[in-house]
């Protein structure tokens, strides 16, 4: 696979304004948000599509949005409410992979 902005985001080539991060994910807010509020989180282990998570790595899924919403808390945003968005594939305006 060809290595992606993500890949150099989290290989420390690319500068990102971090919002969370531990052993398996990383969440970083967006160069170009979308929202008042644009946070990325990404898993550390490469996964380009979500339908490519494999099946004994459930755990994964949970993980990512566990972490969405403890940067949700971190940054406030649990009073009003927050949106999470899965892009998956470019019909969904998935941009990296």
């Amino acid at each position: 696979m060809e290595e992606t902005l993500f890949d150099k985001i989290l290989a420390g080539e690319i500068p990102a304004n971090v919002a969370y991060e531990d052993e398996n994910v990383l969440a970083f807010h967006d160069i170009s948000p979308q929202a008042p509020v644009h946070v990325l989180v990404i898993p550390k282990q490469k996964i380009s599509r979500f339908q490519h998570l494999p099946e004994a790595e459930t755990q994964q899924v949970g993980l990512l949005f566990q972490t969405a919403a403890k940067v949700a808390r971190k940054l406030g945003l649990e009073e009003n409410g927050y949106r999470v968005v899965v892009n998956n594939g470019a019909y969904a305006q998935q941009t990296v992979e």
